[in-house]
Formats: C-alpha cells, sequence, structure tokens
C-alpha cells in the first residue's frame, strides 16, 4: 500500500495518505468506514489504495447516476445497505415564479455557511427544481440555517421518496485520441482539435479546470478518472489509457458531455 505515491501527482499525496489512513483504520478496527462525498478522481484513487489489500469499496451519491458519492471501505465479511451511506436529498424550494436559482449560487451559499464541501454530493437543477445532497449530520443544521440562496428566500425539505428525486440523462460520447503525451495542453488540442498554443492560451487565460480545480500550467499531467471543464467548450473525462501504438503514441480513450 505504501508503495502506491510513486503512481499520483505530488498535490495528490495528502488525500492519498487520508485514504490509506482510512483502510488501516478499517484493517485494524476490522469495521466499515464511510467517507464524505468524493468527486470521481478521488473514488479512483480510493479503489487504487484498497486494491490487493483485502477490503472492499462500495459507493452510492444517493441521486442515480451520481457524480460525487460517498465510498464505504469494508472487510470482506461486511454487506452493504444502501443506508449504510447516509445520504439525504433535498429540495429546496423557493419563489419560482420571480428568479431561477443556478448551480453556482446554491453551491456558494452552502460555502457561505462555513461548511465542507465535501459534506455535499451533486447539486441537481432541471426546470426550475433544485435538490442536493447530503450527509446526513447536516440534516437539521441545513434546515434550520440554510434559508437563502442569493436573492432568493428558500425552504429545504427533505425527500425520502426516490420517485421524487431529479434523475438526469447524461450522455458520454466517446472517442480515441493518439496523442504524444499526457500534457494538459497536449489532450486539450486533440479534444478541441486545434493547436498546442491555442490549447495553452486556453489554460493560461483561466479557462481549465481539472478535477474541478483551476490548472493554469500547461505541462500538468492528465490520468485516468480526470474530469475536464473547458469554458465554452463543456466537460470531458479521459477514460483510459490503452497504451502505445507502434509509434510510441499514446493511445487515450475520452469522453465529451453531450
Amino acid at each position: 500500500m505504501d508503495g502506491i505515491l510513486q503512481h499520483f501527482r505530488k498535490e495528490e499525496q495528502p488525500f492519498i495518505e487520508m485514504a490509506m489512513d482510512w483502510a488501516r483504520e478499517v484493517e485494524d478496527l476490522y469495521s466499515p468506514k464511510l467517507t464524505d462525498y468524493l468527486d470521481p478522481r478521488q473514488r479512483f484513487i480510493v479503489e487504487s489504495v484498497v486494491k490487493g489489500s483485502g477490503l472492499l469499496v462500495a459507493e452510492d451519491g444517493g441521486f442515480e447516476s451520481a457524480e460525487r458519492k460517498r465510498m464505504l471501505i469494508y472487510p470482506d465479511y461486511y454487506e452493504p445497505t444502501r443506508d449504510d451511506f447516509q445520504n439525504v436529498i433535498f429540495d429546496v424550494r423557493y419563489a419560482t415564479k420571480f428568479l431561477t436559482l443556478e448551480h453556482p449560487t446554491v453551491l456558494g451559499a452552502l460555502m457561505g455557511l462555513g461548511l465542507d464541501r465535501a459534506k455535499f454530493g451533486d447539486i441537481r437543477l432541471k426546470d426550475g427544481d433544485v435538490q442536493l445532497a447530503s450527509v446526513m449530520e447536516l440534516s437539521t443544521y441545513l434546515t434550520t440555517n440554510f434559508t437563502s440562496a442569493g436573492k432568493a428566500k428558500i425552504h429545504l425539505t427533505e425527500l425520502p421518496d426516490r420517485e421524487e428525486w431529479i434523475t438526469l440523462e447524461e450522455v458520454w460520447v466517446e472517442e480515441t485520441q493518439i496523442i504524444s503525451s499526457l500534457r494538459l495542453d497536449t489532450v486539450i488540442a486533440a479534444l478541441l482539435n486545434v493547436a498546442r498554443q491555442k490549447s495553452a492560451a486556453n489554460i493560461h487565460g483561466g479557462k481549465v479546470k481539472v478535477n474541478w480545480r483551476e490548472v493554469d500550467q500547461p505541462s500538468f499531467e492528465l490520468n485516468e478518472s480526470d474530469i475536464l471543464s473547458i469554458r465554452g467548450h463543456g466537460r470531458f473525462k479521459i477514460i483510459a489509457i490503452e497504451g502505445r501504438t507502434k509509434k510510441d503514441k499514446i493511445r487515450l480513450v475520452t469522453g465529451k458531455l453531450e
């Protein structure tokens, strides 16, 4: 388990060490460990840490096909249930007649309460409706204190019935890219079919996020499960690195969110 650090980015090492501590805790106590909400890259890291240890992992974000999910690391004797994940789905009620809430407004209001982003899963919007996933231990606090978002006065109502939850049909269109390296500017140039100088300009211009964090270095190395957001062009993900061609190029499977 300790040798895994060399396979990941330096900036990811604090999270890797945290994941290793979770795994050791499960091994020592021989009981399950529930994480907060993790993005796809973080979940990939947890799976990599646990792999080969004899421990198992399961994940659930409340919503169907959730992007952010909680993970349960557990010994092989344990059989997880949905209740183990302690997700709560809230309906965010507000005066839709006068305004429409957007994702950044809702997230900003939550952060304004001084809460950790990891305590929240997906925030879903559809036809003016807003719902969000939260850890169960914040239920009382949120219903009492989360009363406004932007100019909107809001009221939270817990939705125990899954039939009432917003479902989103995400379609990722897969493509295979043949590239010389996994540098961010090289991959973006292939995704957008532009020159590397143009992709570097997007990066320097603050238009690119990797795993929801702005990256301003064209030389940044991408890896499997990374999610890219390119302003004006949409969202992409690195699905798989499928080895090299006879000419030593990298065969990269990517997806674009339609």
